[in-house]
């Protein structure tokens, strides 16, 4: 049995999560409509509440032509032209403008802009990147070269992979290390858990995580493709100089680094490493260095694989903030505490 008092609520809240649950008609004008009707609310001494539309019509009520009682609501008829522009972005070669794609679907241009970041997150063109760049990556590990790779999934070349600023070129990523073993060990410092990997060349990721088995996995998926070999006591005297400089950010370790990026994030990662301990530097400050953008240094810290010996937890928000670091921001606000010898 409905709830007046509820179903009330819910119709002055416009509570899409009602509909379909009931129907509310308007005695002064003879009509039903859906919970989440946008239309002007009425009194609340005109209203009445049907289990569903067949119960209004009953009743001698005519369905609402502007929420549509009967059918999909508007949202669910938008979800719907949403769902047929992905398709259609999908199967389409070469891929339709927004004005092509909007024609088709029924709606104006900006419309569907709206519509589609509302239920996606992303415009049209920008699902469509990141949707060609997934293939991408799903094509890499078995293809002969990045160049059919990307022929395949829509790309005219390679050039726009390459200058793409992403963690590893589109060739390591194909590779994920592949011909390669690595070595690393784990051990527990005063962060929590840290995991160092090798190479041949030197350290290739210094990860820190509340435990073994959530490193081990992020290394996997870092390295898919590449031999890997525990080996704590080959690589325990590194495990100690990266522990002691935790401990003591004035003995920094002196260790090779193998660092994996684009010549983008290598310029931003050697000027983290210019960085003294105990200093601190804006995002706003390196990209007037680096003649770039904040948004920029900010993803190229986002993505480096060598936690303290890349020093990014000395880059901050332009007010001082801590901002994000993508190994929890209380690990930045100890990191920098102890060089700052505040413990």
């Amino acid at each position: 049995m409905l709830d007046p008092d509820l179903c009330w609520q819910a119709v002055c809240a416009r509570d899409a999560a009602r509909d379909g649950q009931f129907v509310f008609a308007v005695r002064s004008t003879g009509i039903y409509c859906r919970p989440s009707c946008p239309a002007r609310r009425p009194l609340r001494a005109n209203v009445s509440f049907h289990a569903d539309p067949a119960c209004a019509e009953a009743a001698g009520y005519r369905p609402c032509r502007r929420c549509s009682p009967r059918g999909a609501s508007p949202a669910e008829q938008l979800d719907a032209l949403v769902a047929a522009a992905c398709r259609l972005l999908s199967e389409l070669e070469p891929a339709p403008t927004l004005e092509q794609l909007a024609a088709r679907i029924g709606l104006s241009p900006s419309h569907l802009v709206r519509a589609f970041k509302a239920r996606t997150g992303l415009t049209p063109r920008a699902w469509l990147k990141a949707r060609r760049r997934a293939e991408l990556e799903a094509r890499l590990p078995e293809a002969d070269s990045v160049l059919e790779a990307a022929l395949a999934t829509g790309y005219s070349g390679t050039r726009a992979l390459y200058e793409a600023r992403e963690a590893l070129s589109p060739a390591q990523r194909r590779r994920r290390g592949e011909g390669e073993r690595l070595r690393y060990a784990i051990a527990p410092c005063p962060l929590g858990q840290l995991l160092l990997a090798s190479s041949a060349k030197g350290v290739c990721a210094l990860l820190f995580g509340d435990n073994a088995a959530q490193l081990e996995s992020e290394l996997q998926q870092r390295f898919s493709a590449a031999e890997l070999q525990r080996d704590d006591p080959g690589l325990g005297d590194w495990l100690r100089q990266v522990v002691r400089q935790i401990e003591e950010p004035e003995r920094a370790a002196r260790l090779p680094l193998d660092l994996r990026g684009t010549a983008y994030q290598q310029r931003v990662w050697q000027a983290l490493r210019q960085i003294p301990a105990g200093q601190t530097r804006r995002y706003g400050e390196l990209a007037a260095a680096l003649d770039s953008h904040p948004r920029a240094v900010a993803r190229a810290c986002a993505s480096n694989p060598l936690g303290l010996l890349v020093p990014c937890h000395r880059v901050v928000g332009a007010n001082g903030a801590l901002g994000g670091y993508r190994w929890g921001v209380e690990r930045k606000a100890a990191l920098l505490s102890r060089e700052r010898n505040e413990n």
